[in-house]
């Protein structure tokens, strides 16, 4: 299995944990300790050495930040983890912060009154984060100040540094060669009077390297730095152990392998000016370059744009992926209602069905099963302390996905265990609205993903009800599952661009009773003028073949156009999948996919 359920930390932990860290801060004479979820690479996951927020307070969450104080410690969560949170941290020594509602310097110097010095790994911060908070507390008598990691010191057992072989991503599967890439972006460079960019973030030098690992959870990426010059060469920062003659065979003699310890020293030694991310790269970078120039990670956007190789792996690993959704769905149906299935057992299933498949290298990210009120949970993750059976009149949210050589899959369904309640249906058909109105979406060129957003939940607007999180997120090419720099959501104000991968994701969930999601994966079209228009259009090409549960579904409060879309969208299911299924899984895909 790629996910397991042992559970790994515990409120209690968290207590002796906290006490020790502020003894370190006493020794040290700090005020306190930022404590961020990330590691050096500012990936959404981490290698197990670099779980130190969930270490110290208990709290498993991929997004978050601890601030421990000598008499007060809060855990910042966003809305996807507000429930989360009060469960995994001791309530008597932890204080749940929500955020963007609360604001970090906000709550410091509430904390703070008279002032204090609070320390921060310089590895760890980017300097834009760094940056804001300085401008915060100018006037006040609180400063920021660098040190060595505080939890390490503390963490007597922590893990190693991973060792994952890295691996050649195949052409066929990227669809354009390494130099090509690092010569578009190396003009790029010249043009602009750059001598190098330093590249942080490990799934841009992935996408750039043609290149994947395993140092990661559900995300194929090789823990590294680099630095990208002018001439298309590049210098590969990464632990040699990693690197087979395969591999070097792979990268050419225009790649040169150092040591990871050698990062810093080449920082140093380059002359000229360097593009660097200040969103993106650690504070340390930006300390040790002479001449650094603020741009964006020259990778990001070129990876977000999937070329047509990309795009027609994508569309054979979800179709791939698909028929092991179908075959989940149908047995699913037949064995939820006979009692005695868990959310572990689903989750257990999920993966046989994909990993039937042949072609699975992972899961994308920790498979979501809540059923009743553990569907409330945004980011619920089952383990075996929260495991609980799926009972009949309930409704079960499974989002799950797959890593494939040709594509990265992600897929929400919720599901009907029985009958249930006639605001569970409402619920569910307001949000299938939503998804409705994204898919069908058409905008002009130069938009964000902020400015359709609405779309997806006017209608649960409209019945005084939302959804606390993002309606959709960028999906890398057997990358990360969440990748930037696009999305849907209020805060998304990149341009949407034809080749980005987009989640289309409106749910809705009521504490302690359900949690509603679904969710579909879309590429967007280049621009085109329809029918009787006069101005060009991008729009969005479904990619995720799944039935939606239609026994969830209040058919009168479908327009006729969103009736005709779910009719055609079914059809187009049972059309792509059905030669890929089992007999039984075909007639249970015929009845799940008929017209309504």
């Amino acid at each position: 299995m790629f996910q397991n359920f042992t559970v790994t930390t515990s409120p209690s932990s968290g207590i002796a944990r906290l006490a020790d860290l502020r003894r370190t801060l006493k020794a040290e004479q700090l005020d306190g300790f930022l404590i961020p979820c990330t590691d050096a690479h500012f990936g959404e996951n981490v290698a197990p050495r670099s779980e130190r927020l969930s270490w110290l307070t208990g709290f498993t969450g991929s997004a978050g930040f601890c601030v421990a104080l000598l008499d007060k410690a809060g855990v910042f969560i966003d809305g996807r983890y507000a429930l989360q949170v009060r469960a995994q941290v001791d309530l008597d020594n932890y204080t749940p912060v929500p955020i963007p509602e609360t604001e970090l310097s906000d709550w410091l110097l509430d904390a703070l009154p008279n002032g204090g010095t609070v320390a921060y790994d310089p590895w760890l911060h980017s300097f834009d984060e760094i940056e804001k908070l300085e401008k915060a507390f100018e006037g006040s008598d609180i400063t920021l100040t660098k040190t060595d990691n505080l939890i390490d010191r503390i963490w007597t057992d922590q893990p190693l540094s991973p060792k994952g072989k890295i691996t050649p991503h195949k052409i066929e599967f990227a669809g354009e060669t390494s130099q090509s890439k690092r010569q578009k972006l190396a003009a790029d460079l010249t043009d602009r009077d750059l001598v190098a960019a330093v590249l942080t973030l490990s799934d841009s030098i992935a996408w750039l390297l043609n290149i994947r690992g395993s140092d990661v959870a559900n995300t194929p990426v090789a823990l590294c730095f680099a630095i990208l010059h002018a001439d298309g060469s590049l210098d590969l920062f990464v632990d040699p152990d990693k690197c087979d003659a395969t591999l070097r065979t792979h990268l050419g003699s225009d790649i040169t392998l150092h040591p990871e310890t050698n990062f810093a020293v080449k920082l140093a030694e380059i002359e000229g000016n360097v593009s660097v991310d200040r969103v993106t790269a650690p504070v340390a970078v930006f300390d040790h370059l002479e001449n650094s120039v603020w741009e964006t990670d020259p990778c990001i956007l070129p990876k977000a744009c999937k070329n047509s190789t990309e795009i027609a792996g994508t569309r054979a690993a979800h179709i791939r992926d698909a028929s092991a959704m179908a075959e989940f769905l149908c047995w699913l149906e037949s064995a939820a209602p006979s009692g005695g299935l868990t959310e572990i057992d689903v989750v257990k299933k999920l993966e046989t069905f994909r990993r039937n498949t042949n072609t699975l290298k992972d899961i994308s990210f920790e498979t979501i099963s809540g059923s009743g009120p553990n569907g409330a949970i945004v980011h619920y993750r089952v383990d075996e302390n929260s495991n609980r059976v799926i009972s009949s009149g309930e409704t079960l949210l499974v989002d799950s996905g797959g890593q494939y050589d040709d594509g990265t899959t992600d897929i929400t369904r919720t599901v009907a265990v029985g009958e249930v309640s006639f605001e569970t249906k409402r619920a569910n058909t307001l949000v299938l609205k939503g998804m409705i109105a994204i898919s069908r979406a058409r905008w002009p060129e130069g938009l964000a993903g902020r400015d359709i957003d609405g779309l997806a939940r006017i209608a649960l607007w409209l019945a005084g009800m939302d959804y606390d999180h993002g309606t959709g997120h960028g999906v890398g090419a057997h990358l990360s599952v969440h990748e930037g720099p696009a999305g849907i959501s209020r805060r998304a104000t990149e341009p949407l661009k034809s080749g980005m991968i987009l989640s289309n994701e409106p749910g809705h969930y009521k504490e302690g009773v359900y949690g509603i999601r679904i969710e579909n994966l879309l590429v967007i079209t280049p621009p085109t003028i329809p029918d009787g228009g006069d101005r060009p259009m991008l729009g969005f090409e479904t990619l995720t073949f799944v039935p939606i549960d239609r026994h969830l579904i209040i058919l009168d409060m479908l327009t006729s156009d969103e009736h005709e879309w779910l009719n055609a969208y079914h059809a187009e299911v049972l059309e792509k999948v059905h030669t890929l299924v089992s007999s039984v899984t075909l007639e249970w895909l015929k009845s799940a996919c008929a017209p309504i």
